[in-house]
């Protein structure tokens, strides 16, 4: 049987993290009638919601139920490895919310507990000294975080364990953010190819999240231990690569990154994989068209609709036609502009991703009202907008230029961040009860939601609990939907 837990993490990856957080709530009222608050399987219950809640970036909530789970089960000798847990879970959470000194705190006091309790010698100890030296890393202190990360090195090394790849790419980024002279990735050579790509998947998944000249430097190191290890055409390679190409992106080091793109569509085309090289075309015309030139990109994008074109799936016809006219309109080139983003449209129409279809409406209907055709841009928009999810990106886009077009204006750039707030004020008002809320203020200001909400009658504490969790909710839904990732 699905667990819990199981069954809310399944919830939330859907994106319906309100439904998510209800069943765990639910959850923890049953267990706490059963059992009672303070209780192991409360503690357990109450870590679970935490869990959710830290993955949904709703962090203060998160912090008080890690704490509050510690706290229950500090006194038993029978939960000492659960409160071990908890308490590495509060210092994660008091990190991702930026409270460092607190974070650190609880961390070495979590190592020595581990200490106290495992045994040097143990993975279980290393579990509380890596996340300690994550933090001395983050706070800048890469000098002191060195000796941490090495014993982690060394105690998931000798235990064999699974960790070993991602303590691994943490230490490559320590030892190129001292500014040693010391190898990256010594003793790679004693890792199995499957922990080689898992190592991979690690260094991917830390970049952006700290200093990124170290980053830069382990992934340029990464990508060579690769080469000579698998080659360049190796699938563990050409990830390397397009995560270079995406992060070069990101910093706006377009050179870096197109020459990234240009690896791996020599790669797929030595390698005959159409499909794949069609999209790095696709991704280096976009990349060309952002380091500022525009003839490079239209040259490209030709390219890509060729490979697009001998793939026979129109969804794919439909992409490049679309990210095409929009560079075309943008260089001055409305005819052939409108030309390719119609036929997006009627490729878009001849497959069955609804997406493809939504987004290319979008396309053409702003590049119509852009053109002053206001009349003919409103029901194009219209159709994109009743084919996409509410919260989709392109949707936003679309819901604030068909807010101009209909109050008579040829752009609606201006309107986005109303219509941001509009979907979020919605999203609010739909999941309480009607008359709940006499009003709801949304404004968005720094990238971020002010509320104010006015009640109309006194809730009861079901309600007023409820009222917060989806306020919290909101603001989690909102900032992963909306904000570039």
């Amino acid at each position: 049987m699905t667990s819990p837990i199981e069954a809310a993490m399944q919830l939330w990856r859907q994106r319906r993290v309100v439904e998510a957080e209800q069943l765990l709530v639910r959850e923890l009222q049953a267990v706490m009638a059963k059992h009672g608050r303070g209780s192991a399987r409360w503690a357990a219950a109450l870590s679970d919601l935490g869990n959710l809640l830290m993955n949904s970036d709703q962090l203060d909530r998160a912090i008080d139920c890690f704490r509050n789970a510690a706290d229950a089960t500090k006194a038993s000798d029978d939960t000492r490895k659960d409160h071990l847990t908890y308490r590495l879970n509060l210092g994660t959470a008091l990190q991702m919310a930026g409270r460092l000194d607190e974070a650190e705190a609880v961390f070495r006091q979590g190592v020595q507990g581990r200490l106290a309790f495992y045994g040097r010698d143990h993975a279980g100890y290393a579990f509380g000294l890596e996340p300690l030296a994550e933090l001395l890393l983050q706070r800048g202190n890469a000098r002191e975080a060195r000796p941490v990360v090495e014993d982690v090195v060394e105690n998931f090394r000798r235990n064999s364990h699974e960790r070993i790849a991602p303590a691994v790419a943490l230490r490559a980024e320590i030892v190129a953010a001292e500014g040693s002279d010391d190898a990256l990735f010594p003793h790679v050579d004693q890792l199995s190819d499957d922990l080689v790509e898992e190592l991979v998947s690690s260094v991917i998944s830390r970049l952006g999240v700290g200093d990124p000249a170290p980053s830069k430097a382990v992934l340029r190191g990464l990508i060579a231990m690769l080469e000579g290890r698998f080659g360049p055409d190796h699938q563990a390679t050409l990830n390397a690569l397009s995560a270079q190409a995406n992060f070069g992106g990101d910093l706006g080091d377009h050179t870096e990154r197109i020459e990234a793109i240009q690896r791996v569509l020599d790669s797929y085309d030595r390698q005959g994989r159409s499909e794949d090289a069609m999209m790095a075309a696709l991704g280096l015309a976009m990349a060309h068209n952002d380091s500022g030139d525009p003839d490079a990109a239209l040259r490209t994008y030709g390219s890509a609709y060729t490979r697009a074109d001998s793939t026979g799936r129109p969804e794919l016809r439909s992409q490049v036609l679309r990210n095409w006219g929009i560079v075309l309109h943008v260089v001055g080139q409305p005819g052939p502009a409108e030309q390719r983003l119609i036929e997006a449209v009627t490729q878009a129409r001849q497959s069955t991703d609804r997406d493809t279809l939504g987004c290319a409406q979008i396309a053409l209907g702003v590049f119509l009202q852009h053109e002053n055709r206001l009349a003919d841009a409103r029901p194009v928009i219209e159709e994109g907008l009743s084919v996409l999810d509410p919260v989709h990106p392109e949707a936003i886009i679309g819901r604030s230029h068909l807010s101009a077009v209909i109050d008579g204006h040829t752009c609606g750039c201006g309107h986005l961040s109303i219509t941001i707030e509009d979907a979020f004020r919605e999203f609010v008002l739909t999941k309480l009860p009607p008359d709940l809320l006499a009003d709801l203020s949304v404004t968005l200001e720094d990238d971020d939601f002010n509320v104010d909400a006015h009640l109309s009658r006194e809730p009861t504490e079901e309600e007023l609990e409820r009222l917060n969790g989806v306020m919290q909710s909101a603001h989690a839904e909102f900032r992963r939907r909306i904000s570039p990732r």
